[in-house]
Formats: C-alpha cells, sequence, structure tokens
C-alpha cells in the first residue's frame, strides 16, 4: 500500500515515515507540506492512503481532504492532528480515520490495517461487478462513505416505503436498491415472504405464530422476526420443510 505524508512540520513527517517503515506491505511514496501540495501530489502519484495533519499554512488538511476526496477513485484519508475538535469536520470529509498526536506505532498499524482490508474488499466487489458476477457485498453510502456489507452477513431486506433496510451482523442500514432488484440478483440466496420483505434462505431456522395470529420467520443469530404474509405462507412452509 502506497503512502502520502501529509504535514509542515519535517519532524512529524520523519516519525510518520519512520513508523510506517517499520510496519510490513506499506510504502511512503511522497510527502507534502501544505493542502496544495498535497492535492498535486495525490493527482501525481496516486497513493492508496493520505496520511494528513489539519492545521497547516494556506490551504489546510480539512480544505485538501474534500478535493482529495471527490477524485475519481480517491484514495482513503486518515488525519494526524494534535486538536480533537475537528473529528466531525475530518469524517465530513468521508476520512477513513482519526489520529490524535503524538502517533503511536499501535494506533497507526491499526487504523492502516482497517483502511486496507477495506481497500481489499472494495476492489474484490468491484471486479465481481466487472465481471458480471453475482455480489458478494451490497454498498451503502453513509456520512462516513460507502460502507460494504457482505452478503453472507444479511439476515433480510426490509422495505419501507421508498427506502429498504439491510438488517446485518453489524445493524442496520439503508440502501439504494429496490427489494425487486434485489430479489431477481439474489434469487438462489434471499426468499420473499412478504411483499416487503426478503430473508436469507440459510438463516431461516423455523417460524412462530405471533399474538395477532400472523405467522413469523425465526433467523439465526437475530431477533428480528419479519412477518411473512398470507400470500407467502405456503410457499415459506415448504421451503422450511425442504431445509
Amino acid at each position: 500500500m502506497h503512502i502520502l505524508i501529509v504535514d509542515d512540520e519535517p519532524l512529524a513527517r520523519l516519525r510518520l515515515q519512520r513508523l510506517i517503515d517499520a510496519l510490513p506491505d506499506y510504502t511512503v511514496i511522497g510527502e507534502a507540506a501544505n493542502g496544495d501540495e498535497a492535492i498535486e501530489a495525490t493527482l501525481r502519484l496516486d497513493p492508496d492512503i493520505v496520511l494528513t495533519d489539519i492545521r497547516m499554512p494556506g490551504k489546510d488538511g480539512l480544505e485538501a481532504a474534500h478535493v482529495i476526496s471527490a477524485m475519481e477513485d480517491p484514495p482513503a484519508l486518515i488525519f494526524c492532528t494534535a486538536y480533537d475538535e475537528y473529528a466531525l469536520q475530518a469524517f465530513e470529509t468521508l476520512a477513513a480515520g482519526y489520529l490524535l498526536k503524538p502517533v503511536k506505532e499501535e494506533q497507526l498499524r491499526a487504523a492502516l490495517e482497517k483502511v486496507t482490508r477495506t481497500t481489499k474488499v472494495q476492489k474484490s466487489a468491484l471486479k465481481q461487478v466487472e465481471e458480471g458476477a453475482s455480489r458478494q457485498h451490497i454498498a451503502a453510502k453513509t456520512r462516513r462513505g460507502t460502507e460494504l456489507i457482505p452478503i453472507d452477513d444479511i439476515y433480510c431486506f426490509i422495505a419501507d416505503q421508498k427506502y429498504v433496510t439491510v438488517y446485518h451482523a453489524e445493524g442496520e442500514t439503508l440502501i439504494d436498491d429496490t427489494l425487486k432488484e434485489l430479489e431477481e440478483e439474489f434469487a438462489q440466496r434471499f426468499v420473499r415472504i412478504h411483499r416487503n420483505a426478503l430473508v436469507a434462505i440459510k438463516g431461516i431456522v423455523g417460524m412462530e405464530k405471533t399474538a395477532e395470529g400472523q405467522y413469523a420467520v425465526c433467523i439465526k443469530d437475530s431477533e428480528y422476526r419479519p412477518l411473512v404474509s398470507r400470500r407467502h405462507l405456503s410457499g415459506v412452509r415448504d421451503l422450511l420443510n425442504r431445509l
């Protein structure tokens, strides 16, 4: 993974360089002393990760980050700063990390490893889409950037008016896909149990009757119980008999 270091203090850049040199699989390919230099170096060097300070003369790190994050296929941004009051503004630029100075080796390693895992997952998902393969992840745009949710971690998709919520191992996330599109793409992995619900077939462990007399699907590792409509009840029963 190629890294660009951005800081107006030469000693701070040198310290980050030494910390990164001690880590395998990471190489510093350039340095910049302010926001303008950071933008130019990003365009010229095409780094995978940009480690940047915030307070710098001229264009600061936040201003540069807004420009960099808007680039096509932008690098991951990790802020390294002595000030904690910029965290919210930093994440509005789609930052992948926020480290306080003096940066400790274990914190830097953890931030870089997180970015590396995410980058590899994104590239793998993109490759599958380009090859026409069924997606292994669902992409969701959140305030922190693009979140990739593994299909294997998804319990169900629930539609509510014009939005679809993904219930998965890490929580709940809104996505732009429609249930119809998801049903067509993942017909072998998800079953429709209601006009507003698709459930992962491998996660279905049973069905229970509610106090209101309706039926709900029991999902492994989840307390969420999506309702089964009368229209789909017989189909779900047949599925359970085959599982």
